[in-house]
């Protein structure tokens, strides 16, 4: 959730970790949640409704970015009514990038800790890798039992070399496309959703739409939020993007990251940007003013949509398959830091947030779609109103189905964020393309070391 999840971050949920950009880098199956996910056997042991003791009373606080939806679908009061005497507290930072450098300054001095701590996919390299001993073993408290309940990669990419689990898996990022249907006809563009995945199967197929769009479009309205959001979804469509299998950085040769780069710059030339940063305010804005016609969009980012765009955005948007076929962006995990007041409580919380049950009603009510093997069948027949009627289970499903199992580095996500950086001095200050790679370069060597 929040690449955002941010928020998605963000989403996606973003960030300015100080891991070491070497390190073996791990196969996270973002979503081979593909075969592995439908096909896992079992849904794995259920949580235990253990609550912190007979009449005890406590208060178990939570530590999240973005949105993970939690509190909107009701989760939180319905634990607590389960679990009499606990009490359940969330603290949240929209942007990840705050999130992680000030979770990183709370880290190395042990203070100022929730005993839940949300992290995002792009950085659970670096926490297996480098920060293992801040974080509780989960298998301490019975987690080895839960593994059939999640595909193996999910499962693997918080897991460290000697075996210790730090995490367990919230959602997964299948992408799509949202749009505003409202909009599009307003542009003289077709709005049916199998239409238009045929017209843009291809991302030149996207660009040469979002042309027709711009030439077109309402007062004040642009083909899509950013090119850093086109970048994200396109290398989020590669099973290696900045490191390779060996754990070596290959960013700068990688041909699939120069050819997100060069779309996600002729896209900004061809003035088909809004220009707004995703998780600031202008662009949480613009969801309500319409101020762009399509968003390529995790499941995560549903929710998102709905919270920002509100009751009017209802039946404008629809969703689509994704041009050129299926990625992942994002998902989390919820860890216990070792330095936690409510330790057992917090994994008995998590435990239940991450169960089948609960992951199939978080799609259904935010689009959060699930890590849980056991979550699978039961959402795939959900259709979303707000999205008029779209078959949000079966389109992200597929895509589930079909994503890459991606590799994974202990700076992902600092890379990534450096190159969507310098992306937006292209669209928003006209800096060549050539000039702003090599500053997403220097942003690189400056923040890995």
């Amino acid at each position: 959730m929040p690449t955002a999840r941010a928020a998605a971050t963000t989403g996606i949920r973003a960030g300015t970790p100080t891991a070491l950009a070497r390190g073996v880098a791990l196969r996270l199956g973002a979503v081979a949640l593909a075969g592995a996910l439908l096909t896992a056997c079992g849904s794995g042991a259920q949580p235990e409704d253990a609550a912190a003791g007979a009449g005890a009373k406590v208060t178990v606080t939570v530590d999240l970015f973005g949105s993970f939806g939690y509190k909107e679908a009701g989760l939180y009061a319905e634990y607590e009514k389960l679990h009499p005497g606990v009490t359940v507290k969330q603290t949240d930072t929209e942007d990840e990038q705050d999130y992680w450098k000030s979770l990183q300054t709370r880290l190395a001095g042990g203070g100022g800790l929730a005993d839940v701590q949300g992290i995002e996919v792009g950085r659970i390299a670096a926490v297996t890798q480098q920060q293992a001993d801040r974080f509780e073993d989960l298998n301490a408290y019975g987690a080895g039992a839960l593994r059939s309940s999640f595909a193996d990669a999910k499962w693997s990419a918080a897991t460290t070399k000697d075996g210790k689990v730090l995490g367990l898996g919230t959602d997964v990022g299948p992408e799509a496309m949202c749009y505003r249907r409202d909009l599009f006809e307003k542009a003289g563009l077709p709005t049916g959703r199998e239409e238009l995945a045929a017209q843009w199967s291809t991302w030149e197929g996207y660009l040469e739409l979002g042309r027709r769009y711009r030439d077109h479009a309402p007062d004040k309205s642009a083909w899509l939020d950013s090119v850093g959001s086109l970048y994200a979804v396109m290398t989020g469509q590669e099973k290696e993007r900045y490191y390779d299998a060996a754990g070596a950085l290959v960013y700068e040769t990688n041909p699939a990251v120069r050819t997100a780069w060069n779309t996600s710059v002729r896209a900004a030339q061809d003035g088909l940007s809004a220009k707004l940063d995703q998780w600031s305010a202008p662009w949480n804005q613009a969801f309500a003013a319409g101020s762009f016609a399509t968003l390529p969009c995790p499941a995560w980012m549903l929710g998102y949509i709905k919270g920002q765009a509100g009751d009017a955005g209802a039946g404008k948007w629809d969703v689509a398959a994704l041009p050129g076929g299926a990625g992942n962006w994002g998902g989390s995990y919820l860890a216990v830091p070792r330095a936690a007041k409510h330790k057992k409580e917090a994994y008995a919380l998590i435990q239940w947030l991450t169960a089948p049950e609960q992951q199939a009603r978080l799609f259904e009510k935010q689009g959060s779609f699930p890590s849980s093997t056991g979550a699978i069948a039961k959402v795939a027949d959900v259709k979303d109103s707000y999205f008029s009627d779209a078959p949000t289970g079966r389109i992200f499903g597929d895509a589930a189905k079909a994503a890459p199992v991606q590799v994974l580095g202990a700076a992902d996500k600092t890379i990534a964020d450096q190159i969507t950086n310098a992306l937006s001095e292209v669209e928003r200050k006209g800096t060549a393309s050539d000039k702003a790679w090599e500053n997403a370069r220097k942003g690189v060597r400056n923040a890995t070391g």
